[in-house]
């Protein structure tokens, strides 16, 4: 047992983290007290942090509306597995769609 060291997994795992982090440098200051962390300062030179698209009180830069459209977007792949699965379970996908909350009930 090598853990999975010797694996196709373990080569594509390096490979999307390898391209993903090549822009990733610069210095985090952070400060550690009973159990806490806070970050105290980040630099760098390929930051794509900016404090004026950092908060969800930035005017029209963001709107609330928005987020309830992207949380069913980023929920279909959960929503379709739930429904394969009673499918397969129940052998009807009727019983997972009446126990789903509808989209027009969720973060209004």
């Amino acid at each position: 047992y090598y853990g999975l060291w010797f694996t196709p997994l373990r080569e594509a795992l390096d490979a999307f983290v390898e391209s993903t982090q090549k822009e990733v440098t610069g210095t985090v200051t952070l400060s550690l007290y009973k159990g806490n962390v806070s970050v105290v300062s980040r630099q760098s030179e390929h930051s794509l942090y900016r404090t004026d698209l950092s908060s969800f009180t930035m005017g029209e830069s963001y709107d609330q509306k928005d987020a309830a459209g992207f949380i069913r977007i980023l929920g279909l792949p959960s929503r379709s597995r739930a429904l394969k699965n009673s499918k397969e379970k129940h052998g009807t996908a009727k019983n997972a769609k009446d126990s789903q909350t509808k989209p027009q009930e969720v973060a209004q």
